[in-house]
């Protein structure tokens, strides 16, 4: 393919209640060359007017293509008229240079309330799809552009919500009055171009995920459109935890580093958030609940979240010092425990963890555990296997993971880290997600070139999944350095994604 390609172009105008408001929309095909790249459309109305419009990014499309989306809505007003019959070409800039679609020179044109035109690539063609499923939707609509030329007979959506070991087939319909109904639009059904748009839609209930093609049937023939091999897929937002050491009150600046914090979890819709070193003023071992810093964090999130926090030793000679978990969903079942052989306040290395079971919505029930362990000369492994056997213990056949989150002191490759992931039972999930998706041959121990994905690797904060989980981690970062919302602690902080398998 060319480096920049018009996928299809939209222009309807609604007369719904409001006003009459013209609606343009550019979906584009482009080739992955860079990292850093602008997309825009070139574009003119009936007034001779040129603006550039920028395009954002819609979704990847492999093997290194994405797609790209503008839109653009106007409102007719006395002193202001529609762009009516629009003119337009493409430009896409990367590594400095810069590509066109330009329709070989002629620009393309689009009509005033046309609906929908397609640059006649493909007979058949799904459009205006998303690749993000509502949480509350049940139903997930289908539309497609047809050649009016192919003399459709039947249009099937193929589709599946378990990566196609099942599958189910939902017939679209062909309605002359689409455009009218959707948008109060005189557009016509098929078009001036000889589009025809069908629709369906897919009862895809409480499913995280839903793969789909479509097929056309013609004259004993069959057309389809299945994403450029791809297929087409839609999916519910991910589980986002994230993992941070709070530093127990020792940080410069420290209030408004809590602020910080609260505003990462808005911004990147953090889901679950554990947190070690978490620190409320001693008082005599009664402590003091409004200095915790953990109930100070969530106090200055936008939405409630719920807490969970315990202690286990005196830190720094002024602070209870523990864990805490901060989730979005409800916590059910929390418990904390000691897992170290001492259970003396006024010793360091008296560890307790709390944990709790979570309801992620279309992903599960998921043990979560907050945890901060000893160094390993200090009673890490004796610990961790009191935490192991616990863990063990709260996995039944409703839980669908079990996720061991926190700070280990443990460096990545050492033989602490060797004990967690060398019998099999735990994988590191950073590693999982940054490593090329190999984590059970990166964390291998007698895998002799493991230790190379290991070699400048300083993490001791983990996310620990148990391989019988129903879970893959979709990706891994790095939080709260310079380039990231600047330091909030002496660790950095860790947020990872999470999809059902």
């Amino acid at each position: 393919m060319s480096e920049i390609q018009l996928h299809y172009v939209e222009n309807v105008i609604s007369r719904k209640k409001g006003g009459v408001r013209q609606h343009l929309t550019f979906f584009i095909v482009v080739e992955n060359l860079s990292y850093h790249k602008q997309v825009d459309i070139h574009w003119a109305g009936e007034d001779g007017v040129w603006h550039d419009l920028p395009a954002r990014f819609h979704s990847a499309l492999e093997p290194n293509k994405e797609f790209w989306q503008a839109h653009i809505q106007f409102q007719l007003k006395p002193a202001q008229s529609l762009p009516g019959n629009i003119t337009f070409s493409l430009r896409y800039r990367a590594e400095e240079v810069e590509y066109w679609d330009n329709n070989h020179g002629r620009n393309y044109r689009s009509q005033a309330d046309s609906g929908i035109r397609v640059p006649g690539r493909q007979p058949v063609q799904v459009v205006n799809f998303s690749a993000a499923l509502p949480e509350s939707r049940k139903y997930m609509p289908v539309t497609v552009a047809v050649e009016q030329p192919l003399a459709a007979e039947k249009v099937t959506v193929h589709w599946t919500t378990d990566n196609w070991r099942h599958t189910h087939q939902t017939a679209c319909h062909f309605k002359r009055a689409y455009w009218d109904k959707e948008f109060h639009s005189n557009a016509r059904n098929p078009n001036q171009y000889g589009t025809q748009i069908w629709k369906g839609w897919l009862k895809t209930a409480d499913a995280f995920r839903v793969q789909y093609s479509v097929s056309v049937e013609s004259r004993g023939r069959t057309f389809w459109d299945n994403n450029f091999g791809n297929n087409y897929a839609a999916r519910r937002k991910p589980l986002k935890i994230l993992i941070l050491n709070l530093h127990c009150y020792q940080e410069a600046d420290q209030d408004a580093k809590f602020s910080t914090i609260a505003k990462a979890i808005d911004e990147l819709d953090v889901d679950v958030a554990c947190f070690q070193e978490v620190a409320e003023l001693w008082n005599d071992g009664r402590g003091d609940w409004p200095s915790n810093s953990a109930r100070i964090i969530g106090s200055r999130l936008k939405k409630p979240y719920h807490l969970y926090s315990d202690w286990s030793h005196l830190g720094f000679n002024k602070y209870r010092e523990g864990v805490a978990i901060l989730s979005r969903f409800p916590l059910l079942h929390p418990e904390s425990r000691y897992i170290s052989e001492s259970e003396d306040p006024y010793n360091i290395h008296a560890r307790k963890v709390v944990m709790a079971e979570v309801e992620a919505p279309h992903i599960g029930r998921l043990n979560i555990f907050s945890a901060h362990l000893s160094w390993w000369e200090d009673g890490f492994q004796n610990q961790f296997e009191r935490l192991r056997e616990w863990a063990a213990g709260k996995r039944t056949g409703q839980v669908t993971g079990t996720l061991l989150c926190g700070d280990f002191n443990i460096a990545a490759g050492s033989q602490g880290y060797r004990h967690v992931i060398g019998s099999g039972e735990y994988e590191d999930q950073f590693l999982a997600a940054n490593a090329h998706g190999e984590p059970s041959k990166i964390c291998r121990v007698n895998d002799p070139h493991w230790s190379h994905y290991l070699a400048d690797d300083y993490r001791i904060d983990y996310i620990f999944m148990h391989k019988d989980s129903g879970l893959s981690v979709t990706s891994g970062r790095v939080l709260f350095t310079p380039e990231d919302y600047g330091h909030v602690s002496d660790h950095c902080g860790y947020l990872m994604t999470f999809e059902p398998k």
